[in-house]
């Protein structure tokens, strides 16, 4: 899986960058990512915001499961598995057949423009194994997540023209980033205009954790709930759209 978004659409943590200059490569994250997978894979480009990439699943049983939909100009990439899908899909009002990335957009939705729904506790409900990027291009608004069993892994950096990179495939990370990526932490979400947040601990910061290679260069860090430090909740005002994205429980 691979999500590459132009400079400005995302801002993730400053905390990811390297003090240690990007160095461009030859190849684009896309690029790499394609010629990493070879006649196996699916991309789109959506104009100068967005280039996002699948690889297909692989046959076998251990395999991860990988699904892109789109709906309404809506996109998703969902790695893993929801064992409660069935559950899921009921409650939403969805068929029977939904399968996981069509049942995150319409989760997405919900949280867009029906509020007031935390986005926390809408991922709270959600068992398995999972990891997914949702690229609205009307909203042009990006929305990360990756569940806290840690079976699925994804990694999130800055590539040397500012451009914010995420992808399960670390080598592809590390060929467009350099030094500036970090994985992606366990049971936490990120969305534009918002910051890190951990939906089993929403009420409290993330705190950043300096990495350092095996060579001793100093790389993009880490993040970590600190539970010695609780964020400000938002005020319930305004529209359904900054209701969905309260931190209050």
């Amino acid at each position: 899986m691979l999500g590459v978004f132009k400079n400005g659409l995302v801002s993730p943590p400053k905390e990811l960058n390297s003090p240690n200059p990007n160095q461009s490569t030859n190849q684009s994250p896309l690029e790499a990512f394609l010629s990493s997978h070879q006649n196996n894979a699916s991309s789109i480009s959506l104009g100068n915001d967005a280039s996002l990439a699948f690889a297909h699943s692989s046959k076998t049983l251990l395999a991860t499961q990988r699904l892109f939909s789109s709906v309404d100009d809506i996109y998703c990439i969902f790695l893993g598995n929801l064992n409660n899908l069935c559950a899921l899909n009921k409650q939403y009002g969805l068929s029977k057949g939904t399968n996981e990335s069509m049942f995150v957009i319409q989760a997405y939705k919900t949280l867009r423009d029906r509020g007031p729904y935390p986005a926390h506790s809408v991922l709270k409900d959600l068992e398995g194994s999972f990891g997914f990027v949702v690229f609205d291009s009307k909203a042009k608004t990006v929305f990360i997540s990756l569940g806290n069993d840690g079976r699925v892994t994804l990694f999130w950096g800055i590539a040397a023209d500012g451009s914010v990179v995420i992808s399960d495939n670390l080598e592809v990370i590390k060929s467009a980033c350099s030094k500036s990526f970090a994985p992606f932490p366990t049971g936490c979400l990120y969305h534009t205009g918002g910051e890190l947040i951990n939906f089993e601990h929403p009420k409290h910061k993330m705190k950043a954790i300096a990495r350092v290679d095996s060579e001793g260069a100093m790389c993009g860090s880490t993040f970590k709930v600190d539970l010695f430090a609780k964020t400000k909740s938002m005020p319930r005002v305004g529209s359904h759209a900054n209701w969905a994205w309260s931190q209050e429980a």
